[in-house]
């Protein structure tokens, strides 16, 4: 698992796909949150707006990055 650091208390789930480079395009993030697989926190989430606070855990197609604050 790898830690991504963010600015400030709060990131959006799409937002944090690209930055922890788990997928290449905003797109791809679009289809894969909307198709289910996407994780937060170990349960399925398929909202792309959904907020993100240091300590979650994202898994897509098996790789994982946390959130972490700077």
């Amino acid at each position: 698992m790898r830690d991504v650091a963010i600015d400030g208390d709060m990131i959006r789930l799409g937002q944090f796909l690209k930055l922890a480079d788990l997928i290449d395009t905003g797109g791809e993030g679009k289809v894969l949150i909307a198709s289910g697989d996407v994780a937060v926190n170990g349960e399925v989430d398929t909202r792309r707006g959904r907020q993100l606070h240091p300590g979650d855990v994202v898994e897509v197609l098996g790789k994982q990055a946390r959130v972490v604050s700077t």
